[in-house]
């Protein structure tokens, strides 16, 4: 989205997949002709958290512009200039999962991550990239809690390569915190929770796994304030975090790096990947990697300017409002 103030200034955003046209309307309508310097940052009045951010990134890319610093200070100010970043993938066979691990090591990652099922041989897998990758590369396992329940993570994690494993990743359902603290006083890998604000999970969340201890720590993806805020809580937890993607454009990336950045606990590889499997991330100057770590734009606003060719190439439909 871009949005054009009377001065003529413009701010771009990213939203998230399958984002609905008409909460987008519904959203614009809201904020036509509002005062950004008169409005709550932190509570914009967009509802649909798979469209929230788009709003916020561009607000935030404008309000940098206004005064002249990069968004993470409008964020506080950031922590690091760099952010460490690993990559995931769907499901693999061991083959194809080695052969993926090694790819993201030569690209300097030092962690990647693989999405998996009950019906993958995760022992497998760990086999095979301890083979090929060595010591070189450590694993997170996410089964997007598909593996439903105690016994069977405990049976799919016998025989596992615990190290060169990272962590396990949302194994069951959220909602059985007995089974995460279960898991967590049995196995011998560190277990994280994803919470996710775009996949309508809710930041209240986070204080059931304090309340139980039930995490070792997070990843945390959606709009810039509320996922400072969780950091912030888990930071008083003693607990690290890093920052989730949907493997995104070129926008929503940028904003992932300054969100990263301005997080005082964000210190585990954040997986943002995306503009190095795409063809184009619709961005002028792309973001820019070294040794598996992504810069943080330092220039005002996002930092980066979205490439009109690019959008009216791969562009497939508008919304215009004048």
């Amino acid at each position: 989205i871009q949005i054009t103030l009377q001065n003529g200034l413009t701010g771009v955003g990213e939203t998230y997949r399958s984002a609905s046209p008409d909460k987008l309307k519904e959203a614009i309508n809201g904020l036509t002709g509002k005062d950004i310097l008169a409005i709550n940052w932190r509570r914009l009045p967009v509802t649909d958290q798979r469209i929230y951010e788009a709003f916020e990134t561009a607000i935030l890319d404008l309000l940098g512009k206004i005064v002249q610093v990069p968004i993470h200070q409008l964020l506080g100010g950031a922590y690091r200039n760099r952010i460490d970043c690993m990559g995931w993938t769907g499901r693999r066979n061991p083959q194809d999962a080695a052969q993926k691990a090694y790819e993201a090591m030569q690209k300097g990652h030092k962690m990647f991550k693989f999405k998996c099922s009950d019906e993958d041989p995760v022992r497998l897998w760990t086999e095979a990239i301890r083979k090929q990758c060595g010591k070189g590369i450590r694993l997170i396992l996410d089964p997007n809690q598909r593996w439903n329940d105690v016994a069977t993570t405990l049976k799919l994690m016998e025989g596992v390569d615990n190290e060169i494993m990272f962590a396990l990743e949302d194994p069951i359902k959220h909602e059985d915190i007995d089974g995460f603290v279960a898991l967590r006083k049995t196995l011998k890998v560190p277990l994280f929770r994803h919470i996710s604000l775009p996949y309508t999970q809710d930041i209240r969340d986070i204080i059931a796994c304090i309340k139980a201890d039930s995490a070792d720590g997070y990843n945390f993806n959606g709009s810039a304030y509320n996922c400072l805020l969780l950091a912030e809580i888990a930071h008083l937890e003693g607990k690290s975090c890093w920052r989730g993607s949907e493997v995104d454009l070129g926008i929503s990336e940028t904003m992932g790096l300054h969100i990263a950045a301005a997080s005082i606990n964000c210190t585990i590889p954040s997986d943002i990947f995306g503009e190095l499997v795409r063809e184009d991330d619709l961005l002028i100057n792309g973001i820019r990697f070294e040794a598996g770590a992504a810069i943080v734009p330092a220039l005002p606003g996002l930092g980066v300017d979205l490439d009109l060719e690019a959008v009216r190439k791969y562009g497939t439909g508008n919304i215009i409002r004048p």
